[in-house]
């Protein structure tokens, strides 16, 4: 059992190559149990490949990447889910075909099974709890929706939904409130909020928006060129003329 405080994702030396290009190079990182932590740095700065190989959807060439202290470093993606790391992604990913109660059914991580399958089986207790996280996004105005007919918001919400199905300890959200409109965006945040607040859920969150991560983190990691730039409060690393010039020049 990690304790509030306690090392939850660690990253330690990782480094990942493209060719000749090194995308992140020799970064320690590490988001305890109960924070909620800040990834942000200019574009092409690296922080999504650095999201990328902490969540094990790509290899990393130097280092090693533990979660509740296991070495995760060799694992595929869908065993670090099932350890209890969740994330959502850039581009959101939803089954536009399927309704928002139907995507939540196929969000359980079942390897192997067909959609088919996964739906068939759904019992009365996982449908009970697919509804409770439908309402807890705000959805239940659209529980019998195709996934396609939402905004672009209402499907972060959805993306949010899925990734809290399998009840995940921590979760890593990719730009959550990119495209997204005002009042949903503060949705999100609220939801955000109640998740770490309430139910103890860890956030690592990579984003653009400043305002976003200033209004939930407490600390924030800024990464330039592949390298660690700052790492502080929102408000120390946005005093620091290191990143103030990475973002917008001397």
């Amino acid at each position: 059992m990690i304790e509030n405080g306690e090392a939850l994702l660690e990253g330690r030396h990782v480094t990942k190559r493209f060719g000749g290009l090194v995308a992140v190079n020799n970064i320690d990182f590490v988001v305890r149990q109960g924070e909620m932590v800040g990834l942000i740095g200019p574009n092409g700065s690296g922080k999504t490949t650095l999201f990328d190989c902490l969540s094990r959807v790509q290899p990393i060439d130097e280092g090693q990447v533990l979660f509740k202290g296991i070495d995760i470093t060799a694992k595929k993606p869908h065993q670090v889910a099932h350890l209890g790391m969740a994330r959502t992604f850039q581009v959101i990913r939803v089954y536009r075909k399927l309704t928002v109660l139907e995507n939540l059914l196929v969000s359980r991580q079942w390897r192997g099974e067909s959609l088919f399958g996964q739906l068939t089986r759904a019992n009365v207790d996982l449908e009970d709890r697919a509804r409770e996280l439908i309402e807890f996004v705000a959805l239940s105005h659209l529980v019998d929706s195709p996934a396609g007919t939402l905004s672009g918001g209402q499907r972060r919400l959805l993306e949010i939904g899925m990734a809290l199905m399998p009840d995940p300890d921590l979760l890593l959200l990719d730009e959550a409130a990119s495209g997204v409109n005002p009042t949903l965006v503060e949705t999100i945040k609220d939801r955000i909020r109640v998740l770490n607040q309430d139910h103890g859920k860890t956030f690592l969150l990579v984003e653009h928006d400043m305002r976003f991560i200033s209004d939930l983190c407490s600390r924030v990691y800024v990464l330039n060129y592949g390298e660690r730039l700052a790492e502080g409060t929102p408000a120390e690393v946005m005093k620091s003329e290191a990143v103030i010039e990475a973002y917008f020049g001397a």
